[in-house]
């Protein structure tokens, strides 16, 4: 008898179930005919045959827009001001002792909004005049892309040291450029980057100056007072920060390195 009870409760439970899926199913799956008004897009890819030369340079410059768009990260790193910034506030990290903090996340964000900032000239520049006529058939892509070249070769000229540019100059053993648009972008761009670098690392030693002589009176004041255990970091961190706070450090470090490119 009590299988039998326990039998009909679980064909009850079991219809329940079933009766609610349905009801589920009538109100989440809407109707066929509205179903049709929404069509569900389909996908497909294949290679056909040119039927004209014009075809064929449609396709390449398809291809070229691709491989721009895969180069965009490293355009970005090592053709604007964005490797500077980003090395200088590592090093500030660094001398301030907080170790993550600020996360890499708010240091990459700020550093990247501050390099829109100072590129802001720059990429107006390219699109006045090169991807704004471009897009309005005014010009064809070559020219595009020589125009586009023009305001980004002179910030970097700008910002590139004389020295790192001979170097790949006498490097590559062509012959010295005599203006501007000689320089070639394969010397240009790894020249302009190793110039960030030094620039980067002067201005990383002139941060650590500071921070490194306050870490040295305290260490020398916990060690004249027999101190040696209690690490100098736990000391030296909180006066480190009351100092840079005090000078406004952030406005003065900000402001400091977009007065240091030149646009």
């Amino acid at each position: 008898m009590k299988y039998l009870l326990k039998l009909k409760n679980f064909r009850t439970l079991t219809y329940l179930a079933v009766l609610l899926s349905f009801l589920i199913s009538g109100f989440l799956i809407p109707d066929y005919a509205e179903a049709q008004q929404f069509p569900i897009p389909s996908i497909k890819i294949g290679i056909d045959k040119a039927s004209e030369p014009g075809d064929v340079a449609v396709a390449l410059e398809v291809i070229a827009l691709l491989t721009i768009l895969s180069l965009a990260p490293a355009i970005l790193i090592l053709m604007t001001s964005f490797t500077r910034i980003l090395i200088v506030f590592h090093f500030l990290r660094q001398a301030l002792g907080t170790q993550s903090t600020p996360p890499n996340q708010v240091v990459v964000g700020l550093t990247l909004f501050i390099t829109f900032f100072i590129m802001k000239p720059v990429w107006t520049d390219i699109y006045d005049n090169a991807l704004s006529p471009y897009l309005d058939e005014k010009i064809t892509y070559k020219k595009a892309f020589e125009n586009a070249q023009k305001p980004l070769r002179k910030f970097m000229l700008v910002n590139t040291r004389e020295k790192d540019l001979a170097l790949f100059v006498k490097s590559a053993k062509i012959d010295k450029p005599q203006t501007q648009d000689d320089v070639s972008l394969l010397v240009l761009i790894p020249a302009f980057v190793i110039s960030e670098l030094q620039t980067a690392f002067i201005i990383g030693f002139v941060i650590y100056v500071p921070f490194l002589i306050i870490d040295m009176v305290v260490a020398s004041v916990l060690l004249a007072m027999g101190m040696m255990m209690l690490p100098p970091v736990m000391i030296s961190l909180p006066f480190k920060l009351m100092l840079f706070v005090l000078v406004d450090g952030w406005n003065i470090l900000i402001g400091s390195m977009i007065k240091s490119f030149g646009v």
